[in-house]
């Protein structure tokens, strides 16, 4: 989820999605195109993408970023991204298409759940909330936008089960917006707390072994009910990731957790 100016809005490609305003699309193996759109990609993958897609393929965090991964910064940024590593073919394909279609499409990541519409979000300074705005941007080759199937943006994310990639993007770009100024005093985000950060949001295995064996635990009051939570499921653990980057980055504490 991109944050976006108020006054760059109206310079986006696509069409800006009304409340409640509908568009026709459909993908099925009839459309001419089936699977065109998966291939030579740009994908972004968000926290949450990698831990579903790790979880999915049986990977740790480490062995998926290792092999499905490019890691960027690009000019002026001052958080890596990270990128689907496209297969090394001729068409550049995604790594997960099959004959069939989509190897991990109960997991797939939250930029294909949502096509074809693009989402960003507007910041509100004042009252320091995001809200989110919508785009129909099917490509020009994309023949489901033909089809007659009749959507709001509510019923598509609805129909994709959606719910919890929205939740969870949402969650990381409230994170991910304060990486608008530079942090980092210097060091850089390949530095020790930058290192920090990224292990924290990717890695989840990794943060989990920071937060249950080192003195995490001895430094930091946690509820005991948010530790069972933390030790059981993944997700939850994602979400005290998030706080515990905007405490050891920009000191934002959290209800999660105090300072003994």
């Amino acid at each position: 989820m991109k944050p976006i100016a108020i006054d760059q809005l109206d310079q986006l490609p696509g069409k800006r999605l009304a409340e409640n305003e509908t568009f026709c699309f459909a993908c099925h193996p009839e459309v001419a195109c089936f699977n065109r759109c998966c291939r030579n990609l740009n994908l972004f993958l968000y926290p949450y993408d990698v831990l579903r897609l790790k979880t999915n393929l049986g990977l740790s965090a480490d062995a998926f970023l290792e092999k499905h991964v490019d890691i960027v910064l690009r000019p002026g940024s001052f958080f890596p991204e990270v990128l689907l590593k496209m297969r090394e073919n001729a068409e550049h394909t995604c790594p997960f298409l099959s004959a069939a279609g989509c190897a991990v499409y109960p997991d797939r990541p939250d930029t294909c759940r949502r096509f074809p519409i693009e989402t960003g979000s507007v910041y509100d300074a004042t009252r320091r909330t995001n809200r989110p705005i919508h785009f129909f941007r099917p490509p020009d080759f994309c023949q489901g936008r033909f089809e007659t199937r009749t959507w709001t943006v509510d019923t598509w994310l609805a129909d994709q089960q959606a719910a919890a990639h929205n939740e969870m993007t949402a969650r990381w770009a409230e994170v991910r917006r304060l990486f608008l100024a530079d942090p980092w005093a210097g060091q850089g985000p390949y530095g020790p707390k930058g290192k920090m950060a990224f292990m924290a949001a990717y890695n989840i295995e990794r943060f989990r072994d920071f937060v249950f064996t080192s003195s995490f635990l001895k430094r930091f009051w946690v509820k005991r009910e948010v530790v069972q939570r933390i030790q059981n499921h993944e997700t939850e653990l994602l979400q005290f990731s998030f706080a515990w980057i905007a405490y050891s980055v920009w000191g934002i504490n959290s209800p999660l957790f105090r300072a003994k």
